[in-house]
């Protein structure tokens, strides 16, 4: 196959396309997550291959599946995009010395933070984006963001993380299930109810919001397998699982056909700050400052979105 060395014009928002659907395995799940047509797409990755000189993809009626070639092409793909990103912000870091990306997780807020370092320093140009949850890490070390406030647990080597406030965690139940209406629940109360399941979670993340092991050491329930927060909520709501989210009120989740319960008896989620370890830029000093003096649990915004996956 053609080095990428060799191919000059190799455009990288073919790659791009190119890597979306070897991840989903299918050209429709792929265009929807790119918000283009599946006919364009599939276009455009022909137009890849043509520049490649060789086919990545075949379709198969359970989806579609890498060629030999593209089995050998995504990894190094996914390195040429991490290497384009990571020049790019280093470009721009360089350029822009009063430039400061703050990323947070679904349901948790540094708007009190950033106004206070915009505040401090109006020169500064302090911008804030929306992460996935398991995209935390990456975004740091590839210099998308600067900072990130996220839930505990995630990998967290080569960065510095720090607690900011705890969150108690509850469980995620339909209206007309037979745990509905109580003041709290226990583990025991959940013995033998499925849980969601994420494929290709971390480990320690899905430990952590399944319970898994229980402490008397037996595994948690399995569960339906879910991609997404909508997904976990058709589950809980048509009676399939139960979930456990924190950042919530009792009794108030994002839907009207799910109630929220108190679990005691387990440790509460974390809400943390990360950063890349040994970085101490004047802007990134004063958001540390300002995360840890401003950022609380906010009980007037816990009744927008659980989050747990």
């Amino acid at each position: 196959m053609t080095e990428l060395s060799a191919s000059p014009d190799l455009e990288l928002r073919l790659v791009r396309y190119f890597i979306a659907v070897a991840e989903q395995r299918h050209f429709g799940r792929a265009a929807e997550a790119l918000h283009i047509t599946q006919p364009s797409l599939s276009r455009q990755v022909r137009r890849l291959e043509e520049q490649l000189g060789a086919r990545l993809l075949d379709r198969t009626p359970q989806g579609t599946r890498l060629t030999e070639a593209g089995e050998v092409f995504l990894p190094r793909a996914k390195s040429l995009l991490r290497s384009t990103a990571q020049a790019a912000a280093e470009t721009r870091a360089a350029a822009e010395p009063s430039r400061l990306t703050v990323g947070y997780m679904a349901n948790l807020y540094v708007t009190p933070a950033v106004r206070e370092v915009r505040r401090r320093h109006p020169d500064a140009d302090v911008n804030v984006v929306h992460l996935a949850y398991d995209e935390t890490r990456t975004a740091l070390l590839e210099r998308r963001v600067d900072a990130v406030v996220v839930r505990l647990p995630f990998p967290t080597d080569q960065l510095e993380v720090t607690v900011l406030y705890d969150e108690p965690r509850l469980l995620l139940v339909p209206l007309d299930h037979r745990l509905a209406g109580k003041e709290s629940v226990t583990l025991d109360d959940i013995t033998d109810e499925p849980l969601p399941q994420i494929p290709g979670a971390d480990p320690a993340w899905t430990a952590f919001w399944r319970i898994d092991p229980r402490p008397d050491g037996r595994p948690a329930p399995g569960g339906p397998v879910v991609r997404s927060l909508e997904d976990k909520f058709e589950f809980v709501a048509n009676g399939q699982a139960v979930a456990i989210a924190a950042g919530l009120r009792p009794g108030r989740t994002i839907r009207p056909d799910i109630t929220a319960i108190p679990l005691h008896g387990v440790e509460p989620s974390h809400v943390a700050l990360a950063t890349r370890a040994g970085e101490h830029s004047r802007l990134l000093s004063a958001f540390r400052k300002a995360a840890h003096s401003l950022l609380r649990a906010p009980q007037e915004h816990a009744d927008e979105l659980p989050y747990d996956s």
